[in-house]
């Protein structure tokens, strides 16, 4: 099976690399660290331009998806520019409530009418709080909406409590409120979130491999220019053979990334393997988000030994992914439960 991207997705992704380069991202998520989500909102806003707020909607809601594998290439090009705001959890959204809106109550198909539209097309910036996701729920100070699964119940909450540090500032963690409007409950719900976990865990380590991309880009860039003994440091074997680790890490887990694209592409609604088991699906984007998320944290580590002290500081935009790559190696599945995944029988 190959895993290469066709001219139109390559394309794609060129096309968000470009535009994103030119959005001010490190300044929109600067504001965003604190509070300020003007900025953010704006390059959400560029997202939806090009369509990639509708990659995980079904046509029925006028999405054009689901797409797994135009989302990754989104979502590398995301991570790349370290965009901010919880674009994996409004993914996994989007895919709880397509799914519960298939074959479930009048109700969650209230629910999917009523969000879905405006998430494709960017009105709505929503996210996601679920067991595989942790008791917090991402930006949720910034969200039109906050989901959250309790056992076999989806609920849209009220609002959140107060937002908690994070070693990302970017990342702003809270806990949705209890109560509000219960939208969807029974056997259905714990199954449409398992599937919405999946998806939010391949969005992750898209995201997480283009933020590793980006350190390794940013590194060579600097060690070009630092000299030292007369000569730029990027000369010595040592730090060539860093930064060329890094990058075969990060290569090695690009075709695992698109594998579990595949996989989520294969089954009915983009849940599970036509010929297999969700438990397979489980384990290809398990054995993604380990690979991606491992590689770009030793990326992180690299491009902050070879920057030397100029790497811990705030004020340099590198602490931007260097603080991400480590934060998404957790998100949607430490890296034990992802290998836990992959071994299961």
């Amino acid at each position: 099976m190959r895993f290469m991207l066709d001219q139109a997705q390559t394309d794609f992704g060129r096309t968000l690399d470009r535009m994103l380069g030119g959005a001010g991202t490190p300044h929109a998520v600067r504001a965003w660290g604190r509070g300020e989500h003007a900025p953010g909102r704006a390059v959400w806003g560029r997202l939806a331009d090009a369509g990639v707020t509708g990659l995980a909607v079904p046509e029925a809601y006028e999405g054009v998806g689901p797409l797994p594998v135009e989302l990754g290439v989104a979502y590398v090009a995301a991570g790349r520019h370290a965009v901010p705001g919880p674009l994996a959890e409004t993914a996994a959204a989007a895919v709880l409530l397509a799914g519960l809106a298939e074959g479930g109550t009048a109700r969650s198909g209230q629910a999917a009418g009523d969000w879905l539209p405006r998430i494709a097309d960017g009105r709505a910036l929503v996210t996601l709080a679920a067991a595989d996701g942790g008791p917090y729920a991402l930006d949720a100070d910034a969200a039109d909406a906050v989901f959250a699964v309790a056992g076999e119940e989806l609920w849209l909450a009220p609002g959140h409590g107060p937002v908690q540090p994070s070693f990302d500032p970017a990342r702003r963690l809270a806990r949705p409120l209890p109560g509000g409007e219960l939208l969807a409950r029974g056997p259905a719900v714990a199954a449409a979130a398992a599937r919405a976990a999946d998806w939010a865990a391949f969005a992750t380590a898209a995201l997480a491999l283009g933020t590793g991309l980006a350190l390794v880009e940013r590194t060579a860039a600097y060690v070009r220019q630092r000299t030292q003994f007369g000569r730029p440091i990027g000369s010595f074997q040592a730090v060539k053979h860093r930064l060329a680790d890094a990058l075969i890490g990060l290569e090695f887990a690009r075709p695992l990334l698109y594998g579990a694209a595949v996989a989520l592409a294969s089954g009915p609604a983009g849940g599970a393997l036509a010929s297999g088991s969700t438990g397979d699906v489980r384990a290809e984007v398990a054995a993604a988000k380990v690979a991606t998320g491992e590689a770009a944290y030793a990326a992180a580590r690299t491009a902050l030994q070879l920057h030397g002290a100029l790497g811990y500081t705030d004020e340099y935009e590198l602490s931007l992914w260097i603080r991400k790559a480590r934060a998404l190696r957790s998100a949607w599945g430490s890296p034990s439960v992802c290998r836990a995944r992959v071994l299961a029988p």
